[in-house]
């Protein structure tokens, strides 16, 4: 499936706004959310080809919002990528236990990114 849309869930402006440059820049269409409740339902109304989901937000938690996204089958199709400033093993472990497909620590590497993005 080829990737065209990208949700970017989010809850900082700041790497909302630096992973959108990076995404427009190679041809993506880019829609954001500022919470988890946010993304859910805009997964579910936009139906995104992936969605990129940061971890600590306030209220309801990327991983929380990775299970819902990834156990609805309404949205159980979209990958998810997590995108997070937690980097320890255990995050990374459980982030792919709540549906993600693949896990990044902030700062995005864009090469990086976009082998992950090809390799969906």
């Amino acid at each position: 499936m080829a990737i065209k849309n990208v949700l970017i869930v989010d809850d900082s402006p700041t790497d909302t706004h630096l992973l959108g440059e990076i995404l427009k820049k190679n041809g993506f269409n880019v829609s954001s959310a500022g919470n988890a409740q946010d993304g859910i339902a805009k997964a579910k109304q936009e139906k995104p080809d992936l969605v990129l989901m940061d971890i600590v937000m306030p209220g309801m938690n990327g991983f929380e919002a990775t299970r819902a996204i990834s156990r609805d089958p309404e949205t159980s199709h979209i990958p998810v990528i997590i995108i997070s400033t937690k980097g320890q093993e255990t995050d990374k472990a459980w982030g792919m236990r709540q549906g993600a497909k693949d896990y990044m620590v902030k700062p995005v590497d864009e090469k990086i990114l976009m082998e992950k993005i090809k390799a969906l």
